[in-house]
């Protein structure tokens, strides 16, 4: 069969990347066509179009970027046109994805959404569209079960495939004390910087994790930096500062750390599973976190906090991320700090209520099946 995925950004093409290569595993004749990133590329799918094109996030980028919007949204209808496949499998992204699915189903085209857009945290009304334009939904948090059913839409949870990720990442490291040779870094305890995959988001809050270095020279620190940002911005923003940069390496720092500062987002996800302490850091222009406030409907940004119901780790967000604050919860989880062993306690609870591995492999065999009926 033929399947055509579409992702818009990072962490939707690491999710994407483990579907395809369970989607070759279930379907021994499948052909997979994408809009993604080179790990879905890597795991044997062609990639039509990579998503840094695609990458447009807040609402002041959206609007100074709507007629490359527009194109592109073009360009997809006309290459599933093209590719005539059995199914189009959206991966979050809802902007794009939504207008994309409203196009297939019409066009006749079967309809899956893997990861679904977080419609529990703002714009709700976008869930008759999904019950709309949508044959199958596919969730990776156990809270989305209560979410749709309230809305008439039955979906089952079955894992959450960062598990997957993680734990097969962490079976190849080397001994945590070996990472630093691993690294090409300093035998010195690492505090990692994880500040987003986008280049306003690393603009806003690169800067004010910066601003925590020199309060804390008995370690170093480590930036997770990502292949489509280019080394000029991080360059520029982190000038002669003593910060290392290492890119597509971000789980071999989250291993290696003590703690981390991440930027909300999938990242936040990925640490806990690590077990690395984390402050969970935020800051959007004025304009895009006004709209924000007014229409978010959730308490918490992190997913740790959105999956156990509660303030697991500290989020800043906006006027909260300053020096001060900074300083006063990294040193809260550093080894020796007030916070650091319920933390780690909270991350194991995490863990039992996320389930067992084998996520993609499951939802995968699901996606055939359905197709084969």
């Amino acid at each position: 069969m033929r399947y055509f995925i579409i992702a818009g950004e990072q962490s939707g093409d690491l999710h994407g990347s483990n579907l395809v290569r369970e989607l070759f595993v279930a379907d021994k004749g499948a052909e997979i066509f994408c809009w993604g990133g080179d790990l879905m590329e890597s795991a044997g799918a062609t990639l039509l179009v990579h998503y840094r094109k695609l990458a447009f996030m807040g609402f002041v980028a959206v609007l100074k970027n709507i007629d490359a919007i527009s194109k592109n949204i073009n360009l997809c209808k006309q290459h599933i046109t093209e590719y005539k496949p059995n199914v189009v499998i959206f991966i979050d992204y809802p902007g794009f994805n939504l207008r994309i699915a409203r196009f297939a189903k019409e066009a006749g085209y079967k309809t899956f959404y893997y990861i679904s857009p977080k419609l529990w945290a703002w714009n709700e009304g976008r869930v008759k569209k999904i019950k709309k334009y949508i044959d199958r939904m596919f969730i990776i948090f156990p809270f989305e079960v209560d979410f749709y059913k309230k809305h008439g839409i039955t979906v089952e949870y079955q894992g959450n495939p960062l598990i997957d990720e993680t734990e097969k990442r962490i079976s190849l490291f080397p001994a945590k004390e070996s990472m630093f040779k691993y690294l090409r870094i300093e035998e010195k305890p690492v505090i990692a910087l994880l500040a987003g995959s986008r280049r306003h988001e690393i603009e806003l809050i690169l800067p004010e994790m910066m601003k925590t270095i020199n309060h804390f020279p008995g370690y170093q620190f480590v930036l997770a930096g990502v292949k489509n940002i280019p080394d000029q911005l991080y360059i520029k923003i982190i000038g002669n500062a003593p910060v290392k940069v290492i890119k597509e390496k971000t789980y071999e720092i989250l291993y290696a750390a003590e703690a981390a500062l991440v930027t909300s987002g999938t990242a936040t996800l990925e640490a806990a599973l690590h077990g690395t302490p984390q402050v969970v850091c935020y800051k959007g222009d004025f304009f895009s976190m006004l709209i924000a406030w007014m229409v978010v409907k959730v308490k918490y940004i992190s997913l740790v906090n959105l999956i156990m119901g509660s303030e697991v780790v500290k989020e800043l967000v906006q006027y909260d991320l300053t020096e001060n604050s900074l300083l006063t919860e990294l040193k809260a989880i550093l080894p020796g700090g007030a916070k650091r062993e319920k933390l780690l306690s909270d991350y194991k609870l995490l863990k039992s209520k996320l389930g067992s591995a084998g996520a993609s492999g499951r939802i995968a065999r699901e996606m055939v099946g359905e197709l084969k009926k």
